[in-house]
């Protein structure tokens, strides 16, 4: 255990019960159930909105796994838990990044962020998902981001009526092109290999609406003056090319995660994510962690399972916070609304 004492500070310091550290679906749950509690609550994200990969990623994609929905959108999904949560007024600390994290000398966790905020909690649980995320670049696009190339589609219709060309053969490739088939004047999809990562109905799925899904090629070059105009596809065996018309090029290459200073403080890291016990412990005294960023024995990385440790997690740092505390605080419905 690596335990380091915060040095005092002269800036206005932050008291709050629990700090959640990641405004995910598992934190923005957590700070849910911190309320309910009773507990003082403050959510801090590097993002500058609520969501985590969601809002960053795949807003307006339809999700299927979360218990009780048949499907909902990820946009409504993230409102739908700050709605949850507004109750309790809950602190949020947007567009701020946990840069060091000491203990105080009566062991309370005190957390610094990169704009200088100083953080003393009960306890704190970090539900950073994947921590930091950056897209793979596509080597064609250099110059073209932001001028036709994107990552993300946050907003459809912003390319209604394009020619639009998606690089990518997993999961999100295949939600982005779907998502624009209805609206855009033609999707293309390009992948070097014929095998997708990509759930086979998701394949199916856009083969059915019609998106032309070229293989075993690549993207050589992308050509256009003020943007993206035209996009050469090179063929990796016959070594072809073919010019398609394009106004966005959306590269689905998938993300490079990285912890960032959460590698620093001490943690217990497994392949890249924080080991916990059952209680969602950490390593570190009245650190809890939840959600995609923890490993341990048997773990199933989906937004349901996030929600369930994000309160196996609260639960557990309300014990700690104050000892005659009940572990089990019983059920919502037995409260008074």
């Amino acid at each position: 255990m690596s335990v380091h004492l915060a040095e005092p500070v002269e800036t206005p310091v932050i008291e709050t019960d629990i700090l959640i550290i990641g405004a995910g679906p598992s934190g923005l749950y957590g700070a849910y159930y911190a309320g309910f509690r009773g507990l003082r609550v403050t959510v801090m994200d590097v993002l500058p909105q609520c969501g985590g990969q969601i809002s960053a990623m795949y807003p307006e994609k339809p999700i299927f796994d979360i218990a009780g929905f048949p499907s909902v959108r990820g946009r409504d999904l993230v409102d739908s838990l700050v709605a949850q949560a507004a109750p309790y007024d809950v602190r949020y600390l947007l567009g701020e990044r946990a840069e060091d994290l000491a203990h105080d000398h009566d062991g309370h966790p005190v957390v610094r962020t990169d704009r200088g905020t100083v953080v003393r909690a009960g306890a704190v649980v970090i539900t950073g998902g994947v921590g930091t995320f950056t897209p793979r670049p596509l080597p064609a696009g250099e110059g073209y981001l932001g001028r036709g190339q994107v990552y993300f589609v946050p907003d459809p219709a912003e390319h209604t009526g394009h020619d639009v060309v998606v690089v990518g053969g997993g999961d999100s490739a295949f939600d982005w092109a779907a998502l624009l088939a209805p609206i855009a004047r033609s999707v293309t999809l390009v992948h070097r290999t014929a095998r997708f990562r990509a759930h086979a109905a998701s394949v199916e799925k856009a083969r059915a609406l019609g998106i032309e899904i070229v293989t075993d090629s690549e993207v050589s070059a992308i050509h256009g003056e003020s943007g993206v105009e035209r996009v050469e596809v090179r063929h990796r065996v016959e070594k072809t090319t073919r010019l398609l018309p394009a106004r966005t090029v959306v590269a689905a290459l998938g993300f490079l995660a990285d912890l960032g200073p959460l590698q620093t403080w001490g943690l217990e890291l497994q392949a890249r994510r924080i080991a916990v016990d059952t209680r969602m412990a950490t390593n570190l005294p009245r650190v809890f962690a939840a959600g995609d960023i923890t490993d341990y024995p048997g773990k199933v990385r989906l937004i349901s399972v996030g929600f369930g440790e994000a309160a196996t997690a609260v639960n557990n740092a309300a014990t700690v916070i104050d000892p005659e505390a009940a572990l089990f605080p019983g059920h919502s419905t037995e409260k008074e609304s």
